[in-house]
């Protein structure tokens, strides 16, 4: 993602300075402050070293996974999530996505007060499910970009997507796929895509497709025909999430702090407690933020970003908000349901038809979609022009440094 706005001439927007507090339904269990030493005296005086074997559990995973772009950038592709997990981190990387980010922090020796307070908080405000469901792999990933070296593209991060459609020329038809089918020219396949939009139906034939949407049921409605054998409709189900953006005056009492003034936080996590409906909440700023732009005082009215797994009732945002001039509401099948026993999802479903949303369930996030892009781009390429040395090769690593 850093080199796609580094090539579209974008630029990251300027971070405003807010701090985060864990909820655990009655107080906070852990709140940040301005000073860095005495954050991490807190952390020290209620959960001991696990904060730095969490730190160093997700410094080794990311060390190894960051591989994946020296062997990009020298070619080579994977033809399963399967193989690409295992040319970064073995085995070990393939059991990851099979047994639950808590299952693994313990062994990592991360205490269980640590993991119930912060990492449950963690992944209800990414991934909205429990520690328990979240694979350790997602975890990792999703922990890395906790830990405040995220950002956000000036004008939206949705400038990433238009700005490479732009880029390509590519010819867009506005259209949904509702069928691909198998034919061949000369031997070789050939796929026809049929679509429709407000003016009808109509198709196209192509060498290659990229599917880049859920073949979950449900989900995409895409049909296959012609293939022997036929593509499989896949397993798995998708977390909903709920979005609520709310203008108004946060109820600080709710958080323990009678009068909003002392109301420190800009952004609120919250443990895996029954009572809370919600998953977390945040001041948000705009996309474009001035040189003069600042937070509104706690007293003041703001646009506040609420998580939840249901829609807020009127009670609920009674709770929250002393008052508020609007809402407005986005539900979203947003990730995948975890399930630690699933298969991963295959990124070749024939010759020259690939599946590009399979690696969501490895992880799922804007950076882990680009790679697995990338990886579909490479694949494709590699394959038409008989380039296997470059697909599914043993031993990257060693190869990579050759090649140096």
């Amino acid at each position: 993602m850093q080199d796609f706005v580094k090539l579209l001439g974008l630029k990251h927007r300027r971070e405003v300075a807010g701090k985060s507090a864990i909820f655990g339904g009655e107080h906070f269990v852990l709140e940040e402050t301005d000073w860095y030493l005495l954050n991490l005296f807190r952390l020290w005086w209620h959960y001991g070293i696990s904060f730095l074997r969490l730190q160093m559990w997700v410094e080794e995973v990311m060390e190894k996974f960051m591989r994946i772009y020296k062997y990009q950038a020298h070619g080579y592709a994977f033809s399963s999530l399967e193989e690409l997990l295992h040319s970064l981190g073995g085995e070990a990387f393939i059991n990851m996505t099979q047994r639950s980010v808590a299952e693994s922090l313990l062994e990592a020796g991360v205490t269980q007060r640590f993991i119930d307070d912060v990492i449950a908080a963690v992944l209800r405000s990414s991934y909205g499910q429990s520690m328990l469901l979240v694979p350790a792999f997602a975890g990792a990933m999703s922990l890395a970009g906790a830990q405040g070296n995220t950002w956000a593209v000036e004008g939206g991060n949705k400038l990433v997507c238009s700005g490479l459609l732009k880029l390509t020329k590519a010819n867009v038809v506005h259209a949904r796929v509702t069928n691909v089918s198998l034919h061949s020219a000369e031997g070789k396949p050939l796929y026809q895509v049929r679509y429709k939009d407000e003016e009808g139906q109509g198709s196209g034939f192509y060498d290659m497709v990229v599917i880049a949407a859920p073949l979950h049921h449900g989900k995409s409605n895409l049909t296959f025909e012609n293939f022997d054998p036929p593509i499989p409709e896949l397993s798995g189900s998708f977390q909903p999430t709920v979005t609520s953006v709310v203008h108004g005056y946060l109820n600080s009492s709710y958080f323990g702090f009678p009068d909003p003034k002392l109301f420190p936080f800009a952004s609120i996590l919250t443990t895996d407690t029954p009572n809370l409906f919600f998953n977390a909440m945040d001041n948000i700023c705009p996309v474009n933020i001035s040189s003069s732009f600042r937070r509104k005082q706690p007293q003041e009215p703001a646009v506040w970003r609420v998580l939840s797994q249901r829609p807020l009732d009127k009670q609920q945002l009674k709770t929250l908000f002393r008052s508020y001039y609007s809402v407005q509401v986005t539900e979203w099948q947003a990730y995948p349901y975890y399930d630690s026993t699933k298969t991963l999802p295959p990124i070749v479903l024939h010759d020259n038809l690939f599946y590009l949303s399979g690696v969501e369930w490895v992880a799922s996030s804007m950076e882990m979609i680009s790679v697995a892009a990338k990886n579909v781009a490479l694949l494709a390429y590699n394959r038409w022009y008989q380039d296997l040395e470059k697909i599914d090769q043993k031993d990257l690593m060693h190869k990579v440094k050759t090649e140096l």
